[in-house]
């Protein structure tokens, strides 16, 4: 393959169609099932997925196959079959369905509405994960045109993933004599510690979701006449917490949520705080005179990669401040977000939490944990000779530095299920969200110029995949 070929072919297939597609899709709140109840009426991800489906079809990739499942009650999928020259199948990954807006985003910016800015695409799902499919194919493409070998090329692009993948398993059942044996995963979900290299990401933490409620009252009561009687929801809910984290730490505090980090990835973690130093923590949108929870960036990387941590994602039970009367509530509820371990048993640490949560409550409170979801994580197998020395070799030619690893704080449930029914495969999982991308938050956006390096990277590796 001509690298120089490549980046041509590539950077002309984003500014031609790319670009302005992914635009169009930006317009699409085509947000995941899990906050869009009414997904099939609104019809979004239909609207979503036939556009990427018409814009595959246009690319004239030859042999190229591609067709609009939908199981009866999930969510549809496309699926992709590009013919190889040579021996094997590389799968190919990556989602349409997006996060909800998480208002407000910045002045002259919206989640549904396409901006163009400093090298910037900004809208909800432009890189997570809407670029996905159209750089896979674009990667195709581009050693098509030069007559280069590659396996047979599958791609499974589907629209569950921000719920957490519920319907894929399904699928990938469905079509598990299409699919075959890859001995090649590739997902491009996932992030980059910088703009400067191709990353790859070598784990994925679990995540436990669940509501916690505590109830006390059977109604609300004025607070000066029940204020010092009965404790208030919130305060018994404040303790629960301590059970579980330190709250001057951020520490989660038993043990039955760590596991041993490997080595091989300490060391990584080592390499990686010294790439990045002080940005680990710099790329958050910190206010002024807010510090991270520690200096050192080593254990910035694995508190972030290999240790739980708790986030409270949403609260119920409490009226805004405009209308907040003197009243002692009758239930407080948080939404808990446990991040655990790669390694560790989500399963077994929701059932854990559970026991955690609602033991012994104090004053005999009404305590109740719901886990609503709990995936584990992942990590990646030891890479094969043949994919190190490519990733490293796709980053010289088209980053112009050397590649770097680094284990991601998020999840992708995709991954460990993969994982599991393709133990033999290697897993190249990169992406583009980067600092100040913001997926989930306000104000996501797509580094272009990196999309298009890390498409032409995926080429470079999937022709090494052919020869190795």
């Amino acid at each position: 393959m001509d690298a120089s070929k490549t980046q041509a072919s590539v950077s002309t297939i984003f500014e031609a169609s790319i670009l302005p597609t992914l635009a169009e899709y930006i317009t699409i709140p085509n947000l995941s099932p899990y906050f869009d109840t009414k997904w099939v009426e609104n019809g979004h991800m239909l609207r979503a997925i036939k556009l990427a489906s018409d814009w595959v079809a246009k690319q004239g990739i030859p042999g190229l196959k591609q067709e609009v499942i939908q199981l009866k009650g999930r969510t549809p999928i496309l699926f992709i079959e590009i013919p190889g020259d040579a021996q094997g199948t590389v799968l190919l990954y990556g989602h349409l369905d997006k996060q909800p807006p998480m208002l407000p985003w910045a002045e002259g910016l919206d989640p549904f509405k396409p901006v163009f800015k400093d090298g910037k695409l900004y809208g909800r799902g432009g890189a997570d994960d809407g670029y996905a499919v159209f750089a896979s194919v674009a990667a195709a493409k581009a050693l098509s045109e030069q007559g280069v070998r590659h396996a047979r090329l599958v791609m499974v692009i589907e629209c569950c993933e921000e719920s957490g993948s519920y319907d894929l398993p399904a699928y990938i059942d469905h079509l598990e004599a299409r699919i075959g044996s890859p001995e090649l995963v590739v997902c491009l979900d996932s992030g980059c510690g910088d703009y400067e290299r191709l990353w790859v990401t070598t784990s994925l933490r679990g995540l436990i979701a669940g509501d916690l409620t505590v109830e006390l009252l059977s109604e609300g009561i004025h607070s000066g006449d029940g204020g010092g009687l009965v404790a208030s929801s919130f305060r018994v809910l404040r303790r629960l917490l301590e059970r579980l984290e330190d709250s001057d730490t951020g520490t989660i505090i038993p043990r039955d949520f760590y596991v041993r980090i490997p080595t091989d990835r300490a060391k990584q973690a080592a390499l990686t705080a010294d790439v990045l130093g002080d940005t680990i923590a710099g790329k958050l949108p910190l206010h002024k005179g807010v510090s991270p929870v520690t200096s050192d960036p080593f254990e910035l990387i694995l508190n972030r990669t290999w240790r739980p941590s708790l986030a409270v994602t949403g609260v119920d039970g409490m009226p805004p401040l405009s209308s907040a009367g003197n009243v002692l509530r009758p239930k407080t509820a948080f939404k808990l977000s446990l991040r655990v371990p790669p390694t560790a048993d989500a399963d077994a640490c929701a059932l854990h939490l559970k026991k955690l949560l609602e033991a012994n409550p104090p004053y005999g409170a009404k305590v109740t944990f719901n886990p609503e979801k709990s995936g584990s994580g992942w990590n990646a197998p030891a890479f094969a000779p043949w994919l190190e020395s490519a990733v490293d070799k796709a980053s010289h030619e088209f980053f112009g530095k050397a590649s770097c690893c680094m284990g991601e704080g998020g999840s992708i449930p995709f991954m460990g299920m993969l994982g599991k029914k393709f133990p033999a495969a290697q897993f190249l999982i990169t992406g583009v969200l980067g600092p100040h991308s913001n997926a989930h938050g306000p104000n996501e956006f797509l580094e272009i110029a990196t999309a298009r390096r890390l498409t032409a990277s995926v080429a470079h590796v999937i022709e090494a995949h052919a020869s190795r």
